[in-house]
This record gives structure tokens, sequence and C-alpha cells, in this order.
């Protein structure tokens, strides 16, 4: 039994196969640095896979990235993660973690608002952080897959990461 609740997450209307991914533009972090970018600007330079994460440091985070890195996916595809963490959080993660990708902040969780990806934190007035999703996307910022938690927590199908990215 796990020393956690399960928590079911309400229906969501975040972007399916087929549509086209909300642009937004907010700090870019990488190991060194951070500076604001737009995904349309990373979409550019090729197909990204966007992952939607907890807080930087949370369980669920930690073991999302450990997955990403340990499978190879971010030198397979571009790769960014979205969360509310601020970019000096994000910087310290990414150290830890070893992890070769890049992390937006949206610490207001208005990117997660514009893909219908808001989960309130019980108990924590005030609190929004996102709900856990991975989409994949081409050049024009068209979905190629989706994968949306129902639960919480609730860890992306990396079989059928893979096998998206196998579909490029």
């Amino acid at each position: 039994m796990p020393e956690f609740d399960v928590v079911s997450l309400p229906d969501h209307d975040a972007p399916s196969v087929g549509d086209t991914a909300p642009d937004f533009t907010r700090p870019l972090v990488n190991a060194e640095f951070w500076e604001d970018a737009a995904l349309s600007d990373l979409t550019d330079d090729g197909p990204v896979l966007l992952v939607f994460h907890t807080m930087a440091g949370a369980f669920p985070a930690t073991y999302v990235w450990n997955e990403l890195r340990d499978r190879g996916v971010p030198d397979e595809v571009q790769t960014v993660g979205v969360s509310i963490s601020s970019p000096y959080e994000h910087k310290s993660f990414l150290a830890e973690r070893g992890v070769d990708a890049r992390l937006f902040s949206d610490p207001a969780a208005g990117v997660a608002a514009d893909y219908d990806l808001e989960h309130d934190l019980d108990g924590m007035a005030g609190v929004t952080e996102h709900r856990p999703a991975v989409f994949l996307l081409d050049e024009e910022r068209t979905v190629q897959y989706r994968w949306v938690a129902a639960e919480w927590p609730d860890f992306p199908d990396y079989e059928g990461i893979a096998d998206a990215l196998d579909d490029l």
C-alpha cells in the first residue's frame, strides 16, 4: 500500500493528437543559464517532446526525468519540460538528475491553463501545479502523441513514447 493518497484527476480538455499545441514564451532553463524562449522557436528546429511535470524535486518529477534520461529519450528528440518551479530550482534539478534537457519555468501555471493541465494541490490554498502530461509535437506544433495523467501520481507510458518516436 503506498504511503500517499492516489487522487483521481478531473476531466480535461488538453490538446489531442492532430491539434496544434498552444504556443507560449517562458524562461527556458538549461544546466548553465536561462533565457526567454518560445515553444515555436524550438519546434522550428524539429520535433519536441513536451513534458509537463510536478515541481522540481517532487518524487514524480524525479522519477519521470530519471526514466526519460535512462531510456535515452533526450538523445533521440529535443526534450523540454514545463513546471511551476523557478529557473533556480530547474537549474539545480537538472544538475542533480544529470538530465540533458531544458525546462520551462511557469510559476503562475499559465501554460498549464492554456493546455488545460492545471492541478490545484489539496490543502495548499492558491497553489496550482502542472498535471503530468507528455506531448510529441512536430515542426508545426501538431500533436503527434499525447499522454495525460488520469490520477496523481501517474506516470507516462514510456513504451508509447518510444513507439511515437519510432513513427516520426
